[in-house]
């Protein structure tokens, strides 16, 4: 079974900061403040991530925060999490996998519907992508092989 959200999420200036708001196909909806840290190792390997669960008001207070927006809609397909960005970023199609372990991620294969490994790429992050212009975007997808209006997908 598929599990699918609308993800909105805003990266508050000037912190590693994403406040996240996941609006569920059931109707459910999830408010998270994260903190990404990043790990200094290349390949499939988990950085530090805190999460801190939100009530709507704790939400709406440091929804004030000057941030960027990025929204997404998220296919769950496990072990893969299949991003599908709107937008300046419409037509981008990330998928990212999920492990419980590092040796679980380090044996993992792309299927073959993935067509290029950003995994090392730090651009692809939401982080950065959300300082991003499309026409940059483009830029990078092309040095994958990738080109505008292609329906070719990249994985992470």
């Amino acid at each position: 079974m598929t599990a699918t959200r609308v993800i909105t999420d805003r990266y508050v200036v000037g912190t590693r900061l994403r406040l996240r708001r996941a609006d569920f196909a059931d109707g459910r909806c999830e408010l998270k403040l994260t903190q990404k840290v990043p790990l200094p190792w290349p390949g499939a390997v988990q950085g530090l991530i805190t999460n801190t669960y939100l009530s709507p008001a704790e939400y709406d207070v440091l929804a004030s925060l000057p941030g960027a927006l990025l929204s997404k809609t998220r296919f769950s397909v496990p072990p893969l999490g299949v991003d599908v960005f709107d937008g300046r970023f419409q037509g981008l199609v990330l998928a990212e996998a999920e492990f419980t372990s590092d040796t679980e991620a380090q044996s993992f294969v792309p299927p073959a519907e993935c067509v290029a490994e950003v995994t090392d790429d730090a651009r692809f992050t939401g982080g950065r992508l959300v300082q991003t212009s499309r026409e940059e975007l483009l830029g990078w997808l092309a040095e994958y092989g990738l080109h505008p209006g292609s329906s070719e997908h990249a994985t992470q």
